[in-house]
């Protein structure tokens, strides 16, 4: 008989510095359909931890979960981010308590300017990163700053999606497909980006379909499959791992 491998209990699975983003034993729905099932996992301060699995896994409603969205609706469990009860928020308040969410599809304002979507990001506090420091950062967007933001390349739209998060005074940046349609060097771009905000002391959480890629550049993997968590350890024990990622990342 052949029996499903069961990684979940990996020597790696608890890290030893403590929890920065908790979620316990978190439940959500898309209407009537069971979407995220009874996850637990923790993101430790300053890490990178990358969020896999195949499509349909629920990598990205687990993001929205953490975000507060309403899109699935949270229906049991607790997620805390710095000692702050997320679970308890609506998604305006945990954006306040600290998660910067950059979308699947960027949300870049039509109408405005580069620089005007940076100001908007502002226009309440906490405020983060001043404009010249995210055009330090992103020297394209200084470059295109008068630009409007919805006429700029896919791959400048993603810096500035990131940028316009780090204008808020966040504690977690939780991307969603961020290399999707990029060519190659500009994935490069952003890696560095990333690897820069973390020096920095930036906790980030990465979906990503490219997994070899987000491994690469994560400390910490967490896999889903069917709305429940198959693996969680080290990015580099995934890599390492032939039988985890065919199973799981098909990879």
């Amino acid at each position: 008989m052949n029996v499903k491998p069961d990684f979940s209990n990996s020597a790696n699975q608890a890290a030893t510095a403590p929890a920065f983003l908790s979620v316990w034993d978190v439940h959500a729905y898309y209407g009537e359909s069971y979407i995220v099932q009874g996850i637990n996992f923790n993101v430790h301060e300053g890490e990178i931890l990358a969020l896999l699995g195949r499509n349909g896994a629920g990598k990205t409603s687990t993001l929205r979960s953490i975000a507060r969205t309403g899109s699935p609706m949270v229906t049991k469990g607790e997620i805390w981010l710095d000692h702050q009860p997320l679970h308890l928020m609506a998604s305006h308040e945990a954006a306040t308590a600290g998660l910067g969410l950059v979308p699947e599809d960027r949300r870049i304002i039509p109408g405005l300017t580069v620089e005007e979507n940076l100001q908007l990001a502002q226009i309440a506090p906490p405020i983060g990163w001043s404009i010249e420091r995210l055009y330090e950062l992103f020297p394209r967007l200084g470059e295109r700053r008068k630009q409007e933001g919805v006429t700029l390349s896919g791959g400048e739209q993603q810096m500035l999606a990131i940028a316009r998060a780090l204008a808020r005074d966040i504690k977690v940046l939780l991307l969603d497909e961020p290399y999707e349609g990029l060519a190659p060097v500009i994935v490069d771009e952003i890696e560095k980006t990333l690897i820069h905000i973390k020096e920095q002391g930036m906790t980030t959480v990465i979906v990503e379909q490219n997994a070899v890629r987000a491994l690469q550049l994560a400390d910490r993997a967490v896999i889903l499959d069917t709305g429940g968590i198959v693996f969680d350890g080290l990015a580099e024990d995934v890599l390492s791992n032939e039988e985890l990622r065919s199973e799981y990342l098909a990879i």
